[in-house]
């Protein structure tokens, strides 16, 4: 960490401590009122390494994401954090899932006894048709294995599909722990609550059980070795009341509405979260932000990047971090002007990316490619400092504008 990142931090605490605790009436759990974590020890999110790379899913560009090969590559990479995405079971236990529709990342599909399980939904407002968690008991999902969720993209990922099984959210408590202390260090944690207002309407609240286990496995603290997502801003109230833990809001497309805001009836959007008045308010709950990159740096017409809003500045001065989404090697995923060749599947400018990523002074990333964004990272550790672009290009209209 460069001094100036130190220096930063320093700051963003303070200003979070002073935020308040927002205006829904939801109070946060007083941070010295629930420990430190236990065995977590002292040192805090501000003690990671700065900008952080942060396992997406594990490391999903080269294993079937949320398996165990895909956790302990990111780790064996040396990604600083590693991402989990929590669903329920139907007999409540919390598994790792992008999604809790699954047959796109299991076999399910091959197993002739659960072809009757197949279904259409509607989640979040938005219908699917598969087989979904929430319709299997713990004992039922153990009998099916991963599998590679974008084969298209990623085919060598897919010489390991069927090797690993649905992990519980439990046994990569108990994963961290035991690597902790082979490597004689803290492993870090990033964990989303999947879809929580549509599960707590089935009765499957997400988190109470998550903060049971954070509980259970000393992560509860200020201090604790793990940060807690949502897209749905009344879940990280709803934790901030049960356990100290650092908590992130997520933050889709400018247009979009959290899910929750849609049942409540707030009109409010993302771009109202991203101006000054937002970022006040979640800084009353949470300490950082996870944008969508495109917060950060639009996109053209084209495909390229455009000039960057003040979205850094904004919620650093509201003492928030930000984690944006997600980086990634392959040509379909980078902006025009980093892509080689024609073959989506390709990997393009990549390092290249990630630079411009990291000069916007954001505070990590979450990405696919762990080794990529730490090779590209250290460019911007000890003896160097970001360059936030918006210092020297004009300021663009956009979100994070008031």
């Amino acid at each position: 960490m460069t001094q100036g990142g130190a220096a930063r931090r320093t700051v963003l605490g303070a200003a979070a401590l002073a935020a308040g605790t927002g205006i829904t009436g939801l109070a946060a759990v007083p941070a010295a009122a629930a420990g430190d974590g236990g065995a977590d020890g002292d040192g805090g999110y501000r003690d990671l390494p700065y900008p952080t790379v942060i396992g997406h899913r594990g490391a999903s560009g080269y294993r079937p994401e949320h398996t165990f090969g895909s956790y302990q590559l990111a780790l064996d990479l040396g990604a600083d954090v590693v991402e989990q995405d929590l669903v329920p079971t139907r007999d409540g236990h919390l598994v790792c899932r992008h999604e809790n529709e699954i047959g796109g990342t299991t076999d399910v599909a091959d197993h002739p006894a659960f072809a009757s399980r197949r279904t259409t939904k509607t989640v979040d407002g938005v219908t699917v048709t598969g087989w979904f968690t929430e319709d299997f008991t713990l004992a039922e999902l153990r009998t099916l294995r991963a599998k590679e969720r974008i084969p298209a993209v990623r085919q060598r990922n897919t010489l390991y599909d069927g090797q690993w099984a649905v992990p519980t959210f439990e046994e990569v408590l108990r994963w961290a722990d035991r690597e902790g202390r082979r490597r004689g260090r803290r492993v870090w944690l990033h964990v989303e609550t999947k879809h929580p207002s549509y599960f707590r309407g089935l009765g499957l609240g997400l988190e109470e059980p998550l903060a049971r286990l954070l509980r259970r496995y000393g992560r509860d603290g200020r201090n604790a070795a793990v940060f807690l997502q949502s897209f749905e801003p009344s879940s990280i109230q709803r934790l901030s009341r049960l356990v100290a833990a650092p908590r992130v809001v997520l933050l889709s497309a400018a247009g979009s509405r959290p899910w929750d805001f849609e049942q409540a009836g707030d009109p409010r959007t993302v771009a109202d979260l991203v101006r000054p008045e937002g970022l006040k308010w979640i800084a009353g709950f949470a300490q950082g932000i996870g944008p969508t990159m495109d917060l950060i740096l639009p996109r053209e017409a084209d495909g390229r990047l455009g000039r960057p809003t003040t979205l850094v500045r904004d919620a650093h001065a509201r003492g928030l971090l930000l984690h944006p989404y997600t980086a990634r090697n392959e040509n379909t995923f980078l902006p025009a002007e980093y892509r080689r060749g024609t073959d989506p599947a390709g990997y393009g400018d990549a390092l290249g990316a990630f630079r411009t990523y990291f000069e916007q002074g954001i505070d990590g990333i979450f990405t696919d490619n762990p080794d990529t964004g730490l090779y590209a990272a250290e460019a911007f550790r000890p003896g160097h400092r970001p360059v936030n672009r918006q210092a020297h290009l004009p300021e663009r209209v956009g979100p994070g504008r008031p």
